[in-house]
């Protein structure tokens, strides 16, 4: 039976202190907790200001975030009386084990920070990497997200992206857009290509500088290929592409100029006489 002595002993022992390193231990984690979001508010204004990559601030946020955390928890911890040196070195055993485990998702990891730093591409770009390709819309820790032209999203590991050729469609403000087209051997070959002249100079959305190149290619097995090669605005690359294939077929069909498809003259040989002779030799 309890007397009120060892009440008031157990109230002044274990449940006042405890009572008060619990509070203070929930008020550091509350008010750590504000000043990270703080401090990451600051951050991302500097770096705003400073005008580096949106994916790249992010990417440093979500680090620093976990970093500034992990100091508040152990903060957190030491304020309940956890031996926090113990903690810390189990921590860093779990964390050796499971970096061990985890190869590829810190080759992943290694190379999101590689992309990051050196920049091959930025959100919004539109990119081949990786045996595919999208429009960039985010770099995480591990993977990179990106949209297909037809609006599927594509989550792809950053080992796999930064160990493969990367191609940009949008580095650049202008690219060259490469056509060939085809018209029959029999056809005025001299006619088609001030028709090819025409059509590109009626098409406002092609450069001026640098000139096209409009030139016979090939003398191919059915036809007699030109190529075409305007420069334009990378965004309106695939559009001059499509309006002005549509523009080449419209108007050879109009001036008599036909495009071939693949064909092959087959000749016979009649060897009747042969045979005679050798009926009459019999």
């Amino acid at each position: 039976m309890f007397t009120q002595e060892d009440i008031d002993m157990y109230i002044n022992t274990y449940a006042i202190p405890w009572g008060i390193n619990i509070v203070m231990a929930i008020v550091i984690f509350i008010v750590g907790r504000i000043i990270v979001g703080l401090l990451l508010s600051i951050f991302r204004r500097v770096m705003a200001k400073s005008k580096y990559d949106e994916m790249l601030i992010n990417f440093v946020e979500s680090i620093l975030s976990a970093i500034l955390m992990l100091f508040v928890i152990v903060a957190s911890l030491d304020q309940l009386q956890v031996d926090t040196t113990s903690l810390v070195a189990i921590v860093g055993a779990a964390g050796l084990a499971i970096g061990l485990s985890l190869q590829d998702s810190l080759k992943n990891f290694a190379a999101g920070v590689m992309l990051l730093v050196f920049k091959p591409f930025s959100k919004g770009n539109f990119v081949e990497a990786a045996g595919t390709s999208g429009i960039v819309q985010n770099i995480g820790i591990f993977t990179t997200t990106m949209t297909s032209l037809d609006n599927k999203e594509i989550i792809i590991p950053n080992g796999k992206i930064y160990s493969d050729n990367i191609v940009n469609y949008s580095a650049k403000e202008t690219r060259r857009c490469d056509m060939t087209f085809g018209i029959g051997y029999d056809d005025d070959l001299l006619k088609a290509k001030n028709i090819l002249r025409e059509l590109v100079d009626a098409e406002e959305r092609i450069l001026k500088e640098p000139e096209c190149l409009i030139g016979v290619a090939e003398l191919g097995d059915s036809s007699v290929n030109f190529t075409v090669r305007p420069w334009v605005k990378a965004s309106d690359n695939l559009a001059v592409r499509l309006d002005f294939t549509e523009a080449v077929k419209l108007r050879f069909d109009a001036e008599g100029i036909s495009i071939p498809y693949p064909q092959m003259d087959v000749h016979f040989f009649k060897e009747a006489d042969n045979t005679e002779k050798k009926e009459s030799a019999e």
